[in-house]
């Protein structure tokens, strides 16, 4: 795991990847304890996939488990402590696709800000803007640093795969952002001076951006009991943002460039949001049919 842990850092992993890889490969190692590493198979990644089927893992979740033991081998190779990598070859399991995501209306995202209340309500407001009108991950957020906004209304963004991009913010987004920064406290890190602190001064944390989330939408709810059946977190205000472009006809190119997705697949399940085209060609088709079709069936 020391091993693994520094290949993974000279990778330039993110610390959120490797958590994520670091605990998937505690628990597959766990599950085939006391066998030696050299004796493993492709048979036992397969029961530990299948065990964690049977604990509820849907698809998504086992693919990210092969990834990270597949890439747990991987580092072992290079670092000549292992000769081969039993999950090499293995298929990631088939997942749903154009699954028409959560996202909240236009009206709703309004009420919403209206429930942002409290001693940080500025920093609060400037997170889900963030989320809701430039469609930042959790993750992006958290790493945001004072220096990457800029004066000419951007702000560059340290997005998946250490990739960065850099997203023209609206005007009024742009302005609270600055104001967050009038009344942000004072940092106490070393050379990285972090956008969001919170209360003691530390950068905050991945789990707060989303608790921030969490309680606005809880109160939300209370106000729109419509909303209670749907399941919302931080995610969703991203859908959101990447629906209301789509509905203001921005092409899938350039939301696939200001969402960061490396693949343009990921970006299509957002066309299948706004069925005004669906069913303006369903409809010409009405003009096609007979008009005396239930004398015909008569």
């Amino acid at each position: 795991m020391e091993l693994f842990s520094i290949w993974m850092k000279n990778r330039g992993m993110t610390k959120a990847t490797q958590n994520a890889y670091t605990n998937d490969t505690i628990h597959f190692l766990r599950s085939v304890h006391p066998k030696e590493l050299a004796a493993l198979g492709k048979m036992d990644v397969m029961r530990y996939l299948s065990e964690a089927r049977e604990r509820g893992a849907g698809d998504e979740a086992r693919n990210r488990k092969l990834s990270s033991i597949r890439a747990f081998f991987n580092a072992l190779i290079e670092m000549e402590a292992a000769k081969t990598n039993p999950a090499a070859f293995m298929a990631k399991s088939r997942q749903e696709k154009n699954r028409i995501p959560v996202y909240l209306e236009e009206s709703e995202l309004e009420r919403m800000l209206h429930h942002i209340q409290g001693k940080h309500q500025i920093r609060n407001m400037a997170i889900l803007l963030l989320m809701a009108y430039a469609g930042l991950r959790v993750g992006e957020i958290h790493r945001m640093n004072v220096h990457d906004l800029h004066p000419d209304g951007t702000i560059h963004i340290l997005g998946k795969g250490r990739k960065w991009r850099a997203v023209p913010l609206p005007k009024p987004l742009h302005d609270v952002l600055r104001r967050t920064l009038e009344v942000r406290i004072e940092a106490r890190t070393g050379k990285d001076q972090p956008f969001f602190v919170s209360q003691f001064g530390r950068r905050l944390s991945v789990r707060m951006i989303q608790t921030v989330a969490e309680q606005t939408f809880a109160e939300l709810k209370q106000d729109i009991p419509a909303l209670s059946a749907k399941q919302l977190s931080s995610h969703k205000l991203r859908h959101s943002f990447a629906t209301m472009q789509i509905r203001s006809g921005t092409d899938i190119r350039t939301l696939q460039e200001l969402l960061g997705h490396t693949s343009i697949e990921t970006t299509q399940i957002y066309t299948h949001i706004d069925n005004k085209q669906l069913q303006k060609a369903m409809g010409q088709m009405a003009e096609k049919m007979p008009s005396d079709l239930l004398q015909l069936h008569n």
